[in-house]
């Protein structure tokens, strides 16, 4: 009896393992069947689009440019989505008030993703409106660029009499950029 206990052993213990071997592979198997594929995960990165400098200088001189030709002493701000400064001209004898005006209205413009004579519309009444937003400017003169149907930059300007006026200096440098996307 003695030896046969080996020979027993071996054959329970190959049993043991070919039975956990099948057990293993049928719970996989069931587990693959169960699992669905899950939604992708929104993503870490996103990517967004960016004025290029030479565009945004480009754009700035064509506003600056429009300005002087009529006599206008005006600064120039073209701003990114996030409302930072890519490129600020100051023209000659413009005054101190002009470079902040410039990039508000920029700001205002990418923000909103429309021009600063058509958000001046709503800007008005009594209470809260949205004129209160720090940083912004509710004047003519701010238009945006946009590209792939979005904003992605703003062009200011600010200096001449009225905002009618800045408002065509700046359409004029967002023609110098073309359409974009």
């Amino acid at each position: 009896m003695n030896a046969k206990l080996p020979r027993t052993r071996l054959i329970l213990g190959m049993t043991a393992g070919l039975a956990t071997v099948a057990l293993a592979t049928g719970v996989g198997a069931a587990q693959a069947q169960d699992h669905k594929p899950q939604p992708p995960a929104q993503q870490a990165v996103v990517q967004t689009s960016v004025l290029g400098v030479d565009a945004a200088t480009r754009a700035a001189q064509a506003a600056l440019d429009a300005a002087e030709k009529e006599g206008q002493r005006v600064t120039v701000a073209v701003v990114d989505r996030s409302g930072d400064v890519r490129v600020l001209l100051k023209g000659d004898g413009a005054g101190p008030q002009t470079e902040e005006s410039a990039k508000r209205k920029a700001f205002t413009a990418v923000s909103f993703g429309q021009p600063t004579s058509a958000l001046a519309k709503n800007a008005q009444g009594d209470g809260p409106t949205i004129r209160d937003i720090p940083g912004t400017l509710f004047l003519g003169g701010g238009v945006p660029v946009a590209a792939n149907g979005g904003p992605i930059a703003g062009i200011g300007v600010g200096g001449a009499p009225s905002g009618d006026l800045d408002e065509r200096f700046a359409t004029a440098g967002l023609r110098a950029i073309g359409e974009l996307r």
